[in-house]
């Protein structure tokens, strides 16, 4: 078992590690970007990346906290579905109005992969093989369709 400050230090690496792996990587715009603090510029949509002890995980949340609100940003992101998934070139789950792990309201698209530890140094690869090509790909939906979420 790994104690606190272990487990700490090993994601703050595989972050960093991260980081330094998609730092020559521009945006859509060909700008440099924080990829693993992506800001979407549009208030309660993220892109999160999760790299946990059983699988890494990518999705898009909407956390306005009036569920109306929040079904209206879910909505919109239906409207672009044909879109997003021919960027990202793949079918992602959908979640309207699931929670989060502190149990607040949240709706959610995300792609996860099961069957990695990002305890594991091995494990890095395939964790940032996951998580590079798509939010790359987010990047690129994002770029032509933020204008549409903006409006709300």
């Amino acid at each position: 078992m790994y104690s606190r400050a272990e487990k700490s230090k090993i994601r703050k690496d595989f972050w960093t590690t991260f980081g330094q792996y998609m730092k020559p990587v521009p945006n859509a715009e060909g700008l440099r970007t924080n990829w693993q603090n992506y800001k979407t510029g549009v208030k309660d949509i993220y892109f999160r990346m999760k790299a946990e002890r059983e699988c890494a995980a990518i999705g898009i949340e909407i956390t306005h906290a009036d569920e109306e609100l929040q079904q209206l940003f879910y909505e919109q992101f239906e409207e672009f579905k044909v879109i997003l998934e021919a960027e990202l070139g793949e079918i992602w789950n959908w979640k309207l109005h699931g929670q989060d792990e502190f149990g607040k309201t949240i709706s959610y698209i995300e792609k996860v992969k099961a069957g990695v530890n990002v305890m594991e140094p091995n494990d890095w690869p395939d964790i940032i093989s996951f998580l590079k090509p798509r939010i790359i790909a987010l990047d690129a939906f994002w770029s032509n369709m933020k204008p549409a979420f903006e409006e709300l």
